[in-house]
C-alpha cells in the first residue's frame, strides 16, 4: 500500500506545478475577457464542490491521498482518488 501512496504523491506533485501554470494561464484568460466559465469540472466528475481554478482540485485530491494513509486503505476510496487524479492530468495537458 505504501507504493501506492507514494505514487499518488508523485503524481500530485506533477499536477500542483501543472495546475500552477494552468491557473496563470485561466487568469490572463479572464483579464482578456475570455475564460467565461463557472466550473472546471461537471458535477458528476466527482469533485463535491465546483472551482474555477486548479488548486482547489489539486488540494482536494491531496485530502483524499492523505486520509487514504491515515485513516485507512479503502479500494473504493482508492478508485475515487484515482479517477480524479485522471481527469486532472487529462484537462491540464490541453493546457500545454
Amino acid at each position: 500500500m505504501d507504493s501506492i501512496i507514494e505514487q499518488l504523491n508523485a503524481n500530485l506533485k506533477i499536477v500542483y506545478r501543472q495546475s500552477l501554470d494552468a491557473d496563470k494561464k485561466l487568469d490572463e484568460l479572464q483579464q482578456q475577457g475570455l475564460g467565461k466559465f463557472t466550473a472546471l469540472f461537471p458535477a458528476d466528475a466527482g469533485f463535491t464542490f465546483e472551482a474555477k481554478r486548479f488548486k482547489p482540485y489539486v488540494l482536494d485530491v491531496a485530502a483524499d491521498v492523505e486520509s487514504l494513509s491515515s485513516e485507512g486503505f479503502s479500494e473504493e476510496k482508492l478508485k475515487t482518488t484515482v479517477i480524479k487524479l485522471q481527469q486532472l492530468l487529462q484537462l491540464l495537458a490541453t493546457f500545454k
